[in-house]
């Protein structure tokens, strides 16, 4: 029990992290138009961001729902940071 309240953080990285390989691969194959997974790995970064900024809105039915639990996601992931940081 004791080990768990020392690294609360790092359990709670890790736990909210595991699920931003799933929305990064969707939304970037949304963006990028492919459904190959290398795109996971490519350093592709103009368009995605643009895209997560909503400056490039794409026609798939699907998209704002996507980008905006990537959003969300993203959100949650930098609130925890800055809590941790300020502690």
């Amino acid at each position: 029990m004791q080990w768990i309240l020392e690294n609360i953080w790092l359990i709670l990285f890790f736990a909210w992290g595991m699920p931003l390989g799933v929305f990064r691969s969707k939304f970037r194959k949304m963006v990028y138009e492919t459904e190959d997974w290398t795109i996971n790995i490519k350093p592709y970064f103009v368009k995605e961001t643009k895209a997560l900024m909503g400056i490039v809105v794409l026609d798939v039915p699907e998209f704002k729902k996507t980008r905006n639990n990537y959003r969300f996601y993203l959100l949650v992931y930098l609130v925890l940071f800055l809590v941790y940081k300020l502690q």
